[in-house]
Parts: structure tokens; sequence; C-alpha cells
């Protein structure tokens, strides 16, 4: 499998030869930055699904729910006893908690989805109707309501000795299932003044975003506050129309900038190794050691004639092989490195991806690369 992805490297960089024709890759500012203050906000809210097929809370466990129950027919006017609420029987009702996120500029009658999940020990919400459900936001404002039939899109079916189930039947989804009740505020350009957030820090990416900036407008009206925000004055022919500064500001070309960085996932062999990784000479030896332990019984008799007993005796064989290791050097010390070049001389090894796990772990600790070692 590894040489299946170094060889697609090296032919990623056979096309693109010397890495110059791909190292810088532009990118609209709307894929790289944000515009401050215009945000998703999350919403939280517990409500109850009804309509389910004996496959809700158990009433006896999930006193929450019931609870619940009970507030809600209070308030459709039937009286129930408190003293006796342990008595109502219901499995067709799971408590679950609503989310959604309400976007930047929605206003009231516009409507998002919700994402609905079980809190209790309901087997299955499938058939579900989610009952109204105000929804708060972090200052415990209602700012939408929830209420809809919910899509599941997979089952659990089974009797006491065995069950098949696809996908989660505990969660649920409702398209456009919330209506906005109230929104936030985002004043745009305050102050004549817009921040960028940029979505990776770095001081060379905000610094080439302003230059593009001022060389779009052929003036001074961007400046790099940190590695992660650039401030953008509007002109003073955009005051009145800010919307259309801020739409072909976010379509202008940057040329983004990042660490160098190798990327390890340990659990699936995964390594991925960005544009940037340099190597310096090094030397990497690579060798197998097995060691197979057998244990065998051989069955021990006394000599003719001589008292005793057969006995069993366990007998122990340990093997230890171990492959003729290779000294490679990887004579990466040159001004110009591919990732075609750095991959073909890895795979000279022939090492399999978890060894290459180790070797690139252990070539970072000789200092002999140049960039970020992230594992995952």
């Amino acid at each position: 499998m590894i040489r299946i992805i170094f060889t697609i490297l090296a032919v990623i960089a056979f096309i693109f030869p010397g890495g110059t024709a791909c190292d810088v890759s532009a990118a609209r500012i709307k894929d790289i930055a944000s515009l401050q203050g215009v945000r998703n906000n999350q919403l939280l809210g517990y409500g109850l699904v009804t309509g389910l097929n004996g496959t809700g809370d158990d009433m006896k466990k999930s006193g929450y729910t019931l609870q619940a129950v009970y507030n809600m027919i209070a308030r459709n006017g039937i009286t129930l006893d408190p003293d006796n609420i342990e008595d109502i029987k219901v499995n067709n009702i799971a408590a679950v908690m609503v989310t959604a996120k309400l976007p930047p500029f929605a206003r009231p009658g516009s409507t998002v989805d919700v994402h609905v999940s079980s809190i209790g020990d309901a087997d299955s919400l499938a058939g579900g109707t989610l009952l109204m459900t105000p929804l708060r936001g972090a200052n415990n404002k209602v700012y939408a309501v929830a209420q809809g039939p919910l899509t599941i899109g997979s089952f659990s079916f089974g009797g006491k000795a065995a069950t098949v189930q696809q996908n989660h039947p505990t969660a649920g989804h409702i398209s456009s299932g919330a209506i906005v009740e109230g929104t936030v505020p985002v004043v745009l350009g305050k102050d004549g003044q817009l921040f960028y957030q940029l979505n990776n820090a770095d001081f060379t990416t905000a610094t080439n975003m302003a230059k593009a900036i001022n060389s779009s407008y052929e003036e001074e009206i961007a400046h790099p506050l940190d590695s992660g925000t650039v401030k953008v004055m509007i002109p003073a022919s955009y005051q009145d129309t800010k919307v259309e500064f801020i739409s072909a500001v976010e379509r202008l070309q940057v040329d983004p900038d990042s660490n160098a960085r190798v990327v390890l996932n340990e659990r699936t062999g995964t390594i991925v190794m960005g544009k940037d990784v340099k190597l310096s000479t090094v030397a990497v030896s690579h060798g197998n050691l097995s060691l197979i332990i057998r244990e065998d019984s051989e069955v021990v008799q006394p000599n003719p004639l001589a008292e005793g007993d057969t006995v069993t005796v366990p007998r122990t064989q340990i093997t230890v092989t171990e492959d003729q290791g290779q000294l490679i050097v990887l004579d990466m010390d040159k001004d110009e490195v591919t990732i075609g070049e750095i991959a073909t001389a890895l795979n000279a090894i022939g090492a399999t991806p978890r060894d290459l796990i180790a070797i690139f772990q252990a070539i970072k600790a000789s200092g002999s690369m140049h960039g970020e070692l992230i594992i995952l």
C-alpha cells in the first residue's frame, strides 16, 4: 500500500518538476479568512419526541423524562395528581437534546436545520415527532423554536436473541425544522474598519493578504495586526456600499503559506508530508527482528528394569531471526528537494507504513528533519 502512495507522490513530482509549479497555489481570501463577527451561533434545547412504537424511554429509569411529560400534560390543561406521577406508563416518548446553528444575518421567520439525539434509554427514534422545543443561546435567550417529524436514516429490529441495526437509530435530523424567532446583531464596518481572521494563523499569509488588498486598491488600506488578524480600512468611495466592497475583497487571490509538517497516523499507517518539508543528509538502517517461541511436550520413560514413572517434560525452542539491515544514506542536502525525492529515497528501504512512522520519528529526533512532526 505504501508503495502505491509513494508512486502517486513520485508522479506528482514528475508532473511538476522541482515543485515550482505547485509550491505556491493562490487561494481566495474568503477561503483562508473570515470576517470578524460574521459567524454561526450554537443553539441548544431540551424536548420530547412522541409517536414512537414502544421504543421510547423507560419511565422507571428516566425520571427527567417522566417529569417532562407531566409538565407537558399540565401545560395543555390536563390535571394530574403530582403524588401519582410514577403511575404514568408511556413508552412511546423519548427525551432528546436538540441542537442547531443560527447563521449570521438570520432574520425572524427564516428556518434552520436541527439535529435531535436521545439522552435517555430509548431504543429508537424512528417514526417520532419532535414537539415544540425552544432553542436557546449561551445567554439563555430563545432564538428559535423547533418542531416536526424526524428523519432517522437507520433501523433497528430484533428480539430477545438477536438484533439487526444499521447506523444510529437514536439520533435524527429535521430539515428546516426550526423557525428563527430572534437575531444576533452584526455590525459591518464599524468605524470604517473590517477585521479578517485567518483560518490558520501565519505571519507570511497575513502579510501576503495585506499586500494583495493594497495592490488591488492602490492604497495602504490593509495592515496585518498579528499572525491571525488583518485590519482593512473601507475606502471613502465604498462607505455606502460596504457589502460590495467586502464581496470584492473576498475574491482577491492570496498566496497562503504554512509550516512544514509531517503528519503520521499510527492507527491507519497514513503518512502525509507537506511541500516544504526538508531533510538533511542522514543515514537510516532498517532491519526486521523475528522472535519465535514454541512450546513442545516430550514423553520420558524410565530405563528397562528401573523403577520409575513415565512423565511428560516440556521443551522450549527459541528461534531468533534478524534480517540483514540496510544502511541507506538519504542525501537531501541541496537547495530544492521535492516530495517525490523524499518518497523515493525512503521507499528504497522497503519499509512498511509502521516502519516509516518509526523512521520519521527517529529522523526528527536526530535533528535531520526540518519541519514539524505531528502524530495522531
